[in-house]
């Protein structure tokens, strides 16, 4: 058993490969030839940061900051969780960005033209910092499956985008939350590209009592490790 300060580096065989064919944009978009790696200098790797000190306590509650006249459509949810690093350290600070569907499976976005209703109290987005025990909760609206053009009647699972930001530009990582009992994971390519079946699952958020608002939104867990043997896979 490796003690707590143990450095474990990033077990690639957890984590998505740039090309896989079931996904059909990664045969357009993944590379022919090796990776050069860059070399980081301690600029890189300490600023410039993005955004923490502009987050405010509505931007984690999406039921709330997109909000003109009433309330989002939809099943509320919560979502709680904690960033750890490979040893089970929390991470403090985190920047986390989210963006996501309304509950019909429609983004506030100008290249979305799914047939499906925007929800003019729905903005679809939130940030937030995590604490000093690497945890983060955010509220928000369930979101809906929306049809791709990947594969004959393909649709995507609900699903939630994360984007995890350190010390730096340099050290973003951004990975999908998805839920439990959802029957379209089994033919998802994008859920199915990792390779590992364990890794695969640890995107899938557990429902939780303890996590439960009362008489307001169903409570979901979600952790994230950034590394490690049991490290949450994340895109590349």
């Amino acid at each position: 058993m490796s003690d707590s300060n143990t450095y474990l580096p990033r077990d690639w065989g957890l984590q998505p490969p740039y090309l896989y064919e079931g996904y059909k944009s990664t045969v357009e978009r993944s590379p022919r030839k090796p990776l050069v790696p860059l070399p980081q200098t301690l600029s890189e790797l300490t600023g410039p940061v993005y955004g923490h000190d502009a987050v405010r306590e509505i931007d984690s509650d999406l039921t709330k900051n997109g909000a003109l006249n009433g309330q989002p459509l939809g099943q509320r949810i919560k979502v709680t969780g904690r960033v750890t690093d490979e040893n089970g350290r929390p991470v403090p600070n985190a920047l986390i960005e989210i963006w996501q569907a309304n509950a019909a499976g429609r983004y506030v976005h100008k290249v979305d033209n799914h047939d499906a209703p925007l929800d003019p109290n729905f903005f679809g987005a939130g940030r937030f910092l995590t604490g000093p025990d690497g945890r983060y909760t955010f509220r928000s609206i369930r979101p809906g499956e929306y049809p791709w053009a990947n594969h004959h009647k393909a649709f995507r699972p609900a699903h939630i985008h994360f984007s995890l930001f350190g010390p730096s530009f340099v050290t973003r990582l951004v990975t999908q939350m998805y839920f439990p009992g959802d029957p379209l994971l089994p033919l998802d390519p994008i859920f199915l590209s990792i390779p590992d079946v364990n890794a695969r699952n640890r995107l899938i958020s557990r429902y939780s009592v303890e996590a439960t608002d009362a008489d307001f939104a169903l409570g979901y867990e979600y952790d994230i490790v950034l590394r490690g043997s049991k490290a949450t896979p994340m895109e590349g």
